[in-house]
């Protein structure tokens, strides 16, 4: 093999592994965007209408993804993952009519926690920041709390 064919084999490797978890980041985006708008406007079932995607998460070979979505009202949040069940081949055969990738992934709705986990440590913070502003300490010579 001359240098020219080792080169041109070495640039393509180094290559190949950035681009295809690019090329993911851009389906999940893209996918993201879509599945929201067909969910807005072309879905009838208004408990699906409810849902707000929060991210989707495309397996490498495209055969599935995690769509990640939470609803305004916590109470929403099994008749909506219900809804949006029952709208996921809907959802599926148009996003193959709008999209242009190969296969258009299987559709698995997962409601998002990360919100209310957020939520959950902002106020731990908050209940420590107001224990340590009603705590009086003296502090002595050294320092140290007594």
């Amino acid at each position: 093999m001359d240098l020219r064919r080792i080169l041109l084999r070495l640039s393509s490797i180094s290559e190949v592994i950035p681009m295809a978890g690019f090329r993911i980041e851009r389906v999940n985006k893209e996918l993201q965007r879509e599945i929201s708008r067909l969910l807005e406007f072309s879905v009838k079932d208004e408990n699906a209408k409810r849902a707000v995607v929060t991210g989707v998460d495309c397996a490498k070979d495209l055969k599935s993804a995690k769509v990640y979505f939470t609803t305004i009202s916590p109470e929403d949040r099994r008749s909506v993952s219900e809804s949006l069940k029952k709208v996921r081949t809907f959802l599926r055969s148009s996003l193959a009519q709008t999209l242009r990738i190969r296969t258009v992934p299987e559709l698995r709705f997962i409601y998002d926690t990360s919100g209310e986990y957020g939520r959950s440590i902002d106020r731990l913070l908050d209940m420590v920041v107001t224990h340590e502003e009603n705590t009086d300490y003296v502090e002595g010579d050294d320092g140290e709390r007594e």
